[in-house]
C-alpha cells in the first residue's frame, strides 16, 4: 500500500530514539499519521515545524498499518515567525484540525480552505475574519453546522443576534427572552454583514469554540479545546482590551 499527496504538517512527536511520528493533514487521503525514519535528525528539525506544507510519500504493507512517510519541503512558515499572532493562529489551525477532522477521511474543500488562510497569514493585511470563517465552515463540515436563516424562538429573519448553545439557531433579540443569559453571541460578519473588528473577533471565538468543544466530545469526552487554540483566542481578548 502505498500513495503520494501533498500536506500541511499538523504535528510530530518522536517515536523510539531516532523517528517521529508525523500528522499530516492531505489534500487527498484527509489526516494521516506515518512514522518518519531518523525524524529527530538535525536534517529534519527545522522542516518539522507545524505548517510547514509537504509532499509525503506514505507507504505500508497493509492498510490498517501506520505505516512509513518519506517527505520533501514545499514551502516553511518561517515568515510568521516575526507576528507573533499570526503564528499563533497558525499553531491554533494545525492544533484544531487535530481534534476536529476523523483520521483518513478526505476533506477537500477544507484542505483548500485551510491553505488560503495559511497563505493569507502570510500576506499583508488583517485575516480576522479569514480566521472566523475557516472555524465556522470547519464545523459545517464535521457535522456542527450553525443555522443563522432565522430565529428558532419565532421564526423571523430579523434582528438575529444570539445564537442557541444547544441546537446551534440563530436567535433574534426578542426570540431570546428568559434565556438571553445563556444565548451566544452572532457576530454580523457570520450573517454576511462587514466584519466590526476585534471585539466581534472575541464573540466570534466564543461561539465557534463552544460547537467546536462539542465536536471533540464526540470523539472523546475526557478532552479539551487545544491549549493552541485557548492561547490564541487570549492573545485576541488581550487584544481588543487594548483598543
Amino acid at each position: 500500500m502505498d500513495w503520494r499527496d501533498r500536506g500541511i504538517l499538523l504535528n510530530a512527536r518522536n517515536h523510539g530514539e531516532t523517528s517521529a511520528i508525523l500528522e499530516v493533514f492531505t489534500s487527498r487521503h484527509g489526516r494521516h499519521a506515518g512514522v518518519l525514519r531518523g525524524g529527530v535528525s538535525r536534517r529534519y528539525r527545522p522542516i518539522l515545524q507545524p505548517g510547514t506544507r509537504l509532499s509525503v510519500d506514505w507507504r505500508a504493507r497493509l492498510p490498517e498499518h501506520i505505516g512509513n512517510f518519506r517527505i520533501e519541503p514545499l514551502h516553511s512558515p518561517a515568515s510568521l515567525f516575526s507576528d507573533r499572532l499570526a503564528l499563533s493562529a497558525m499553531s491554533s489551525i494545525c492544533a484544531v484540525l487535530m481534534v476536529s477532522l476523523p483520521e483518513r477521511e478526505p476533506f477537500p474543500e477544507c484542505y483548500q480552505r485551510t491553505m488560503d488562510l495559511l497563505s493569507r497569514l502570510e500576506t499583508p493585511g488583517e485575516w480576522f475574519a479569514d480566521y472566523l470563517h475557516w472555524e465556522l465552515e470547519l464545523l459545517a463540515e464535521t457535522g456542527f453546522g450553525l443555522d443563522l436563516t432565522s430565529c428558532a424562538a419565532t421564526g423571523t429573519t430579523d434582528d438575529l443576534v444570539y445564537v442557541s448553545p444547544r441546537s446551534g439557531r440563530a436567535v433574534s433579540r426578542h426570540g431570546a427572552g428568559r434565556w438571553v443569559n445563556r444565548m451566544l453571541p452572532l457576530p454580523p460578519c457570520f450573517l454576511g454583514m462587514e466584519f466590526g473588528g476585534l471585539s466581534e473577533m472575541v464573540d466570534g471565538l466564543h461561539t465557534t469554540g463552544h460547537f467546536l468543544q462539542r465536536s471533540i466530545d464526540r470523539h472523546d469526552g475526557s478532552a479539551s479545546l487545544p491549549k493552541a487554540r485557548i492561547r490564541f483566542a487570549d492573545s485576541i481578548r488581550q487584544l481588543a482590551e487594548r483598543e
